[in-house]
């Protein structure tokens, strides 16, 4: 399946030209740990602006015809951050919000891809919000060494999360608080 197909456009002729907005990249990729929002936000930021949306996740789901975690332990993990860097060296921004997998920092070449093309929002959440989140982490297809508790992963990934960011943008709230400072800052 091709990823044109994958991708959930969700533009609209009402919507405001997102490049009305002042913002150097017209794009933005929403990266942070699983259960941070980056799905569900990235979906209402793209239909507020009348934006192309893009879940990468999604799409190694429907390349693959199985879930994440299926992937990860039917491929192990060198080969799932390779299919997981592909996806995003294979997007086209414009105009799009991209929600991405909580690893893809995992991968320079991703992540200088994401900072060429598209504002990167680290969507920062508390490790005891993360937990509330997501009830099994064994199930989400998420990498970390296997001497390391998701905690320490956790607390690994915050500062890698951070070292990338344009933007760090809190998410223990509610959604629309989020959403809201996503687009206070874009309009300034």
């Amino acid at each position: 399946a091709s990823l044109a197909r994958m991708r959930s456009s969700v533009r609209s002729r009402l919507a405001p030209p997102f490049n009305s907005l002042n913002v150097l990249k017209n794009s933005i990729s929403l990266i942070g740990m699983a259960g941070s929002g980056k799905s569900s936000l990235g979906w209402k930021i793209a239909s507020r602006l009348g934006c192309e949306f893009i879940d990468s996740d999604r799409v190694m789901e429907a390349t693959y015809a199985t879930n994440l975690q299926l992937i990860l332990d039917d491929k192990g993990q060198d080969k799932f951050k390779a299919i997981e860097e592909e996806v995003i060296l294979s997007i086209q921004f414009n105009q799009t919000i991209l929600a991405t997998g909580g690893s893809v920092v995992l991968s320079r070449k991703a992540m200088n891809h994401l900072k060429k093309f598209s504002e990167i929002f680290y969507l920062e959440v508390s490790y005891k919000n993360i937990l509330k989140r997501i009830s099994d982490f064994e199930t989400r297809g998420f990498i970390k060494d296997s001497n390391q508790t998701f905690e320490q992963a956790y607390k690994e990934r915050k500062a890698i999360y951070s070292k990338y960011a344009d933007h760090i943008v809190g998410n223990n709230e509610t959604e629309d608080e989020a959403i809201n400072k996503i687009l206070s800052i874009m309009n300034n």
